[in-house]
């Protein structure tokens, strides 16, 4: 049995650090097991004798694409399609009726997923909209998905899960209608493919120009965050969002003690957050 490398509590603290820098999230020292568990095929498929020996050669040369994979492999990207059900539930029910009576005139629409992982949040959009809401076709709307880590897009964008991911969240009239099954894998149809747009953006950067948006998914994100990362992102969803637009956090996330610009909304089962007026 390959006996597992082990990571010093010097050679944590600075993985700690580096992780960090690039995304904000932090590490709790809890996770020295998982830091172990994802740097070793790592540190031997670049040829390294140890973490030690790979922490090391970090330490002393310029951010590269090494580093990124390092950062890369210890932020969580875990989703599945339909998570948490009701805020698709409410998306479907309350906030894209109300949205698309208010938008008769300008026939247009942006949804923005702010932290897209290996693409399931904003396919499952895409197909909500395209069983739902058919009228859209004929405006000019779009579904930007988004996520710092060059990996999980490149995922993202292919639209290929395995027969696990399939199965987590994923209504099986969904599956039959919108992905075809090659050999052990699922691969999502062109139509739904065609409708997310796919860009690398790191939340705590400088962000492309693009429009308002009328609905941001950013969901199980801030948990990763220490206080003043979170402050300091709702300070930019602020002025991202349009001002009868919503946003969608996680179940364990929330805008209070955070932010005051923004007003607490229930439907049914599902809390998002608006604008203060």
């Amino acid at each position: 049995m390959k006996q597992t490398m082990r990571i010093s509590t010097h050679d944590f603290s600075y993985i700690c650090q580096l992780v960090y820098d690039y995304s904000s999230v932090v590490l709790q020292p809890e996770k020295t097991y998982l830091a172990e568990l994802y740097l070793q095929p790592i540190a031997e498929s670049a040829g390294f004798a140890s973490i030690t020996d790979l922490v090391g050669y970090l330490r002393n040369k310029p951010f590269s694409d090494l580093h990124s994979q390092v950062v890369e492999s210890l932020v969580t990207n875990e989703t599945f399609f339909f998570r948490d059900r009701h805020p698709f539930e409410a998306l479907k029910e309350f906030v894209l009726p109300e949205l698309i009576a208010k938008r008769t005139i300008e026939r247009s629409l942006n949804i923005w997923c702010a932290a897209c992982s290996n693409g399931q949040e904003p396919y499952s959009i895409a197909m909500l909209i395209k069983e739902s809401f058919p009228m859209l076709s004929n405006w000019t709307w779009k579904l930007i998905a988004s996520d710092f880590s060059s990996k999980v897009l490149a995922r993202a964008t292919e639209g290929r899960y395995n027969q696990l991911e399939i199965q987590r969240g994923l209504p099986k009239n969904f599956r039959d209608r919108y992905f075809q099954q090659l050999d052990s894998s699922w691969q999502i149809q062109p139509e739904i493919l065609q409708m997310v747009e796919f860009r690398q953006i790191n939340l705590l950067e400088c962000w492309p120009i693009f429009p308002k948006q009328d609905v941001i998914f950013l969901r199980n994100v801030l948990i990763y965050f220490d206080t003043a990362t979170k402050k300091a992102l709702l300070k930019k969803i602020r002025h991202k969002l349009n001002p009868d637009g919503y946003l969608f956090l996680g179940n364990a996330e929330t805008t209070i003690h955070l932010d005051s610009g923004f007003t607490r909304v229930q439907f049914d089962k599902a809390i998002c957050y608006r604008l203060n007026k």
